[in-house]
């Protein structure tokens, strides 16, 4: 009798919960809304402004190269890999080298499938975002064309070293990056798995299976051509190379380098071919003898064939020999900055002042800039900031209007929201991002006048805006200074909680609602998806909660003018200054682009970062160097606005020219607008940048030398002064604009200036040339006037004795009336501040002029011009006018009157000073001459006069009566008048 067993229970299967998948999601969709809240705010940015295209073909094409950069580098490992592990051995050798490797294969074998996929799509990662960096190269291979000229080596159209070789270079590099990588993972594989042995071999077997070597050998083929291909290209590129003396190929390179480069390609395919034979026939003899033929080669004839040419050939002959190939780097370099029509004249520049010697001048004198755009923002901004809320830059801009029919130098700035001179206690979200939402209006002064006591002479400013610019939209929504966003908009009916400015008469402010209804400034926040996703890019959960975000709001970011046209146009490079200007009834921040090149054969190559560097980038915060990139060509091809009111930007095609920037304008076909775009109120107001000025003139220090041979001896090289009156900061002193006529024109222009001193750590401070460009670009529509970006240089005799900078500032220093009497002015608790020095080319001469400012050392301080140096020569002029300082040094009579004739900084406008004496005759004003001791007692008087007068004037200054002020200001030069007459008793001149 038999029992059956009763049957087990069935284990129960364990549900799975649902709380590990819901986290999974619910953890995908965080990080999907967190990069939505990155990416789609991008995609709305550019999508209001008018430019997605501009953001799809960037993206789409970094997106291409990043997925074939992922699949060849990925693709190429992975089979390697692959192929090792699937071709080794059945049964690896017994031997000791393998016995050793068995531990290693048997610790990888449980990961191989991971790191077979793991590794290759890590290295395909770094490969593809390595690749997408490259997304502008590749499409100016894809749209670039021929430029029109071609090189002097090859005879090869310019655009193929622009467009082509940079793509070359580009791919040749990185399939040389997969094959290297790709053969070091077969060679790894073979070597684990036993298909090659380094170790001793067994009898007569091969160190490598038929396999290994099909596959190591088929490598090394690839590998050979990629360097064949690369020797090849280094032909081109050598046109380009930075030499001792001048870039591009020397004589050396030319009959010893580029042929060498061919033989050593031709020696890399070659060895290829040796490979190959390995795969087919198994013997590595031949590769081996093929690569230490191509290193021996690589030492002999790419290394000493080359010195010894060099040493025995060119050194001994070195002008002559390399008087050809310096003669194509400076014809190549003039053409790449566009410095082949520079209209160079000698000038034999007078250093004796004679009277009425300005009267041919009398424009150039009338239009002399007073105000240092540098110097002046603090008195900006205590007469015109109205609240400390709003802000003006360190450094104001220089333009030029029409103001009563007459075109006038203007030292012009914009109101602009600063949320930093809010008190902490008015400092919240809704304050910062719904009240505080924008700036307010320009404030303009005449650049070559002053009103009473010395301030700028305003002739646009207040709140609300009035002057002489007539009806504009004042309000600054976007600025450099901006708030980081902005909520703006509302619907209609809405109280206005936007502060517009402040206003008695309305109990403190007037507020307004910005009309979203019918303009768009920014993208719009009223639905919560949007408002979700700017809530997490801005950290700022108010924005989903805040009533003032409704239906109706846009927000507003991004809105630094250079940040916006950098985004809009990644191809450009931005010069370092960012200037306003009204035009037709609107505020245009105006920006200028250049594009560039490292390519461009024989041009000499320059750091944009060095060659814009002066003293006014090294300290001022707003305006900036241009980008640390080398280049070797350059054109200012597009002119760029913003809108201040709505931030649209408009991008106009400046240079039609320029073979870049008609490589871009077939990348972005619709971001361009013609030059026949801009209107007469626009072109009026373009100006020609002061960075390629920049760059231009420091070329032009050696490269207004045109013989080779002169060239190459560098006797006659310049270089730009030092900036004199920044004592602390050893670098160039910066160029100014400023209305001059040159002396081949037939009236004065509003131009851009700037000087040249022999080159070398001791030579002389004296000036060597002249440089200016016409900047101003007229007023007709679509067109710039034919003078526009005219540079003229006077190059003046090689013994000039006209002073520099640097003499002209020891001398204005030395000057025994200047220093006591600046002396004078900065006792007590006051400061002296020189302004820039401007030097212009008028009288048959070189004049320097200098203002003179007064401020308080501590408290509230801000500078009002007291006084204006001027030199012409040896001779100095030192007085309360630009006009009187002329005179004094023009024999008593300039013969022209200066912008501030008639007016004096220290007293109310239209008052008469009183006379200077003139340092050149000792001045005496005619009180009792007396004895030393009656002198001294007169000096000393005066000396307490004076200090009284500067206390009391600091006193009114304090309380802002500004009255009382101008009555101390009087004193004051009465007690100055007083003391130089007094020390021109004591040290009267022989």
């Amino acid at each position: 009798m038999t029992f059956a067993s009763p049957p087990r229970p069935r284990p129960t299967r364990r549900r799975r919960g649902a709380l590990v998948p819901t986290l999974v999601v619910l953890g995908a969709i965080v990080v999907l809304v967190l990069v939505l809240a990155q990416v789609w705010t991008e995609v709305l940015w550019y999508d209001q402004l008018g430019f997605l295209q501009v953001l799809r073909t960037e993206w789409g094409t970094r997106a291409i190269l990043f997925v074939l950069g992922f699949l060849l580098m990925a693709g190429a490992v992975a089979a390697s890999l692959s192929w090792g592990y699937r071709s080794r051995p059945v049964y690896a050798p017994s031997t000791q080298e393998q016995q050793n490797l068995d531990q290693y294969r048997e610790a990888i074998e449980p990961l191989r499938r991971l790191v077979m996929i793991v590794g290759p799509a890590v290295l395909g990662l770094f490969a593809g975002a390595a690749a997408s960096q490259q997304w502008q190269t590749v499409q100016l291979w894809m749209h670039g064309g021929s430029v029109g000229k071609t090189d002097p080596q090859y005879g090869i159209d310019l655009g193929f070293y622009l467009f082509t070789l940079p793509g070359l270079r580009f791919v040749v590099s990185f399939l040389m990056a997969v094959t290297v990588l790709a053969g070091i993972a077969g060679l790894a594989t073979q070597y684990l798995y036993g298909g090659l042995r380094v170790g001793g071999q067994r009898g007569t077997a091969p160190r490598t299976t038929r396999a290994a070597r099909i596959h190591l050998a088929v490598v090394g083929a690839v590998l050979m051509l990629l360097i064949a291909a690369n020797y090849w290209l280094d032909r081109y590129s050598i046109l380009t190379k930075a030499g001792a003396k001048f870039e591009g190929a020397s004589f050396t390179d030319v009959h010893a380098v580029i042929p060498s480069k061919a033989i050593l390609a031709g020696i890399a395919i070659f060895v290829a071919v040796t490979f190959i034979l390995t795969a087919i026939r198994g013997n590595w003899r031949l590769p081996a003898i093929g690569v230490g033929l191509m290193i021996v080669a690589a030492i002999a004839v790419g290394g000493i064939y080359p010195a010894v040419v060099q040493r025995f050939q060119v050194q001994p002959n070195q002008q002559d020999r390399e008087a050809e190939y310096i003669k194509r780097n400076i014809d190549a370099t003039l053409a790449a900055y566009d410095l082949e029509d520079v209209e160079t004249s000698d000038y034999d520049a007078k250093v004796t002042a004679e009277a009425g010697a300005l009267r041919q001048d009398a424009d150039t004198t009338a239009s002399i800039r007073l105000l240092d755009p540098q110097i002046v923002s603090p008195s900006f901004k205590q007469l015109e900031q109205i609240r400390a809320f709003y802000h003006f830059p360190e450094t104001l801009s220089v333009d030029r209007y029409e103001v009563n029919g007459e075109s006038r130098d203007t030292v012009i700035a914009v109101r602009e929201l600063d949320l930093s001179g809010l008190d902490a206690q008015a400092r919240n979200w809704t304050n910062d991002s719904t009240v505080y939402t924008h700036g307010f209006g320009v404030v303009a002064a005449f650049g070559n006048t002053t009103a009473g006591r010395g301030a700028p002479n305003f002739w646009e400013g207040g709140i609300p805006s009035s002057g002489e610019m007539g009806t504009y939209e004042p309000r600054i929504y976007f600025s450099p200074r901006a708030p980081q966003y902005s909520i703006v908009g509302a619907p209609e009916g809405t109280k206005a909680w936007e502060l517009d400015y402040p206003d008695d008469k309305s109990g403190g402010a007037v507020n307004t609602t910005f009309p979203t209804q019918t303009v768009s400034a920014g993208p719009s926040i009223g639905n919560p998806w949007n408002q979700l996703l700017y809530a997490l890019k801005f950290g700022s959960e108010q924005i989903l909660f805040s009533n003032r975000v409704t239906d109706a709001s846009q927000i507003l970011y991004d809105r630094d003018p250079r940040e916006r046209v950098e985004k809009v146009a990644p191809y450009l490079t931005l010069d370092g200054r960012v200037y306003p200007a009204v035009v037709d009834g609107r505020v245009k921040w105006i920006i200028d682009g250049y594009t560039t090149s490292d390519e461009y054969p024989y041009s000499a190559l320059r750091s944009l970062e060095e060659a814009t560097t002066d003293s006014i980038t090294e300290t001022s915060t707003t305006i900036q160097a241009l980008q640390p990139k080398n280049v070797n060509y350059i054109r200012n091809s597009v002119k760029a606005t913003v809108d201040a009111y709505d931030g649209s930007v408009d991008l106009y095609a400046w240079d039609a020219q320029d073979p870049v920037l008609a490589a871009w304008s077939k990348v972005f076909p619709t971001s361009l607008q013609p030059m026949s775009a801009i209107d007469g109120a626009l072109m009026s107001h373009i100006r020609y940048p002061e960075d390629l000025f920049k760059v231009q003139r420091n070329l032009l220090g050696q490269y207004h030398v045109t013989d080779a041979g002169q060239f190459f001896s560098g006797n006659d090289f310049w270089a730009n002064p030092a900036d004199p009156t920044k004592s602390n900061v050893n670098v160039p002193q910066p160029p100014y604009y400023l209305t001059l006529k040159m002396p081949d024109q037939d009236s004065a222009r509003f131009s851009l200036m700037s000087t040249f001193i022999p080159n070398g750590s001791g030579a002389r401070n004296v000036l060597t040339g002249y440089l200016a460009v016409d900047a101003e670009a007229g007023s007709e529509a679509g067109k710039p006037s034919a003078d526009y970006g005219k540079l003229r240089l006077l190059e003046l005799p090689r013994d000039s004795t006209v002073p520099g900078p640097g003499q002209v500032n020891n001398n204005f220093t030395s000057d025994p009336v200047v220093s006591n009497e600046l002396n004078i002015l900065g006792r007590g608790d006051s400061k002296v501040v020189r302004g820039n020095l401007l030097t212009l080319p008028v009288g048959g001469g070189l004049l320097y002029v200098q203002p003179v400012y007064v401020q308080a050392a501590s408290g509230t301080t801000f500078p009002l011009l007291q006084r204006v140096l001027v030199a012409f020569g040896d001779n100095i002029g030192f007085a309360d006018t630009l006009d009187g300082a002329l005179d004094q040094v023009f024999g008593g009579d300039s013969g022209a009157d200066a912008g501030d004739a008639g007016t004096a900084p220290g007293t109310d406008t239209g008052a008469t000073p009183t006379p200077t004496p003139s340092p050149d005759t000792g001045g005496d004003t005619g009180g009792d001459t007396g004895t030393d001791a009656s002198a001294r007692a007169d000096l000393e008087a005066a000396l307490q006069a004076a200090n009284k007068a500067i206390q009391d004037g600091q006193a009114a200054l304090a309380t802002g009566d500004f009255t009382a002020y101008g009555q101390a200001q009087k004193s004051l030069d009465a007690a100055i008048d007083a003391a130089i007459a007094a020390e021109a008793r004591l040290n009267p001149k022989p």
